[in-house]
């Protein structure tokens, strides 16, 4: 398992454990003082007489190449930007599966719909949740209704409040 750090945190440990070893220190003292095993130890240590310093640079991260290359990350994202009813679909609501449905038609890539949230993500956009209100919504009717329907329908001026005090709970008060 890799361990935690970015490349070059890992770089500065390996390089601190050969100084260490320089310095004549035992394998083991090194392990300790850098948290790490003896084994990976020798292994730098190996990697530094085979290839000198370099040996002791961080390697790029394993893993499985990226389906899309940046040139065509571009391009959906002009894809995505123009809108999904221009892309076919009756709502401008992008989900993941219609994401997933443009990348495959456009590029030959076929993308989980799950794994199309984390490249989105990667591509800084987020999850949006559509407003829940009416399309029909007047704001100017609700604006009025609040400012000469509301008062009137209203008991008090501080809201509502209970009517008789018995009602409420001596120890409240």
């Amino acid at each position: 398992m890799r361990p935690f750090g970015s490349p070059l945190q890992l770089e500065v440990r390996r390089r601190q454990a050969m100084e260490l070893l320089d310095s004549g220190l035992s394998l083991n003292a090194v392990s300790r003082r850098v948290h790490c095993s003896p084994s990976s130890v020798v292994r730098w240590r190996d990697a530094r007489r085979s290839h000198g310093d370099a040996g002791l640079k961080p390697k790029p991260a394993s893993g499985r190449p990226a389906k899309l290359t940046a040139r065509q990350k571009k391009r959906l994202l002009v894809l995505l930007l123009k809108g999904a009813m221009a892309n076919g679909y009756w709502t401008e609501l992008w989900t993941t599966a219609r994401i997933a449905e443009v990348i495959a038609k456009n590029f030959r890539v076929h993308y989980h719909r799950d794994h199309v949230g984390r490249l989105m993500a990667s591509l800084d956009w987020t999850y949006q949740k559509p407003e829940k209100r009416a399309s029909e919504r007047d704001e100017e009717a609700i604006e009025q209704w609040k400012r000469r329907q509301w008062p009137r329908i209203k008991k008090t001026l501080r809201g509502w409040v209970p009517t008789l005090s018995s009602l409420t709970n001596r120890g409240s008060c």
